[in-house]
């Protein structure tokens, strides 16, 4: 394979962890990872590396392993590892065994979606690895991380500090520059669908003041992550706005009900109410119109 298409599916890899194909977005992620938390950066390249390396080794379909559909999953789980746990020759080791988990977790969501015209994966292979890896590393006994340092602040209202931290917060960047970064890098890829994430992380603020949620947070932008991400999944495949608007609404609901029962929710609200809505515009959708929703 020539550099540049090798480099392009490589970057594709961060750029799909916001549905976007952009090799060029990509490139704004995995710059914003390395200034804003260099000590996640080595399990993200691991991650985008070892993914497509493997869906290749597996013979899984070229055309989703070149759109970068092997490299997110693996990308989010090798910056998800190493925010918990030190480096380590053990972690490098478990960052690839995930890797190879999340193709062959993704492989299967994708046949499965196609074959029974079902509904996109998204992040799932994700979510189920991050609930069950970080209680295996530390059957490991591998060492905790230190806590990040560097961030680059910047003095923000909280309103926008808030917003801004959503976009960041996807990738496991608590600092508004990133998520203001990432938001115009969406923006100039997808406005429309940039508009309804940037809708969907500042709809829940006044309701999460509303329902008594800590300012601190608030302003870490985590009640706003998975609502920005549903509203731009949903943005991104049809002209209607119901469906970001249902998705921003139902992210916000699942992601504080997951709170109170105490299950690490990561992107998994953004998961369920996007197909909690495709499901129901399925419902809805007279049976001769039907389509499948198989997708990324």
């Amino acid at each position: 394979m020539r550099p540049l298409p090798l480099l392009t599916l490589w970057l594709r890899g961060f750029s799909q962890v916001f549905l976007q194909p952009s090799p060029l977005f990509g490139l704004l992620c995995l710059a914003l990872i390395g200034a804003c938390a260099p000590g996640l950066l080595p399990g993200a390249v691991i991650g985008a590396t070892a993914g497509p390396a493997f869906a290749h080794l597996l013979r899984c379909r070229q055309g989703d392993t070149d759109a970068g559909l092997y490299g997110y999953n693996a990308v989010l789980i090798g910056l998800l590892l190493p925010l918990k746990f030190a480096w380590s020759p053990m972690l490098v080791a478990l960052v690839l065994f995930a890797s190879l988990a999340s193709v062959l977790l993704q492989r299967l969501l994708l046949r499965a979606s196609r074959q029974r015209h079902g509904l996109p994966p998204y992040t799932l292979a994700f979510v189920l690895l991050g609930w069950t890896l970080p209680a295996l590393g530390t059957l490991l006994s591998l060492p905790a991380a230190a806590p990040l340092a560097g961030l680059v602040e910047l003095p923000l209202p909280t309103l926008l500090e808030a917003t801004s931290r959503a976009f960041g917060q996807v990738i496991f960047l608590d600092t508004p520059l990133a998520g203001a970064l990432i938001f115009l890098g969406l923006l100039l890829g997808a406005p429309r669908a940039a508009t309804w994430a940037l809708f969907g992380a500042v709809m829940v603020l006044p309701v999460a003041v509303f329902a008594g949620i800590p300012q601190g947070d608030v302003q870490s932008g985590l009640p706003g992550m998975n609502s920005a991400l549903a509203a731009l999944a949903l943005a991104l495949r049809g002209p209607g706005p119901f469906a970001p608007l249902a998705g921003a609404v139902l992210a916000l609901i699942l992601q504080q009900a997951m709170v109170a029962l105490g299950i690490p929710f990561m992107t998994a609200p953004f998961i369920f109410a996007c197909l909690l809505v495709l499901l129901g515009e399925r419902l809805l959708r007279p049976a001769s119109r039907r389509a499948p929703l198989a997708g990324s």
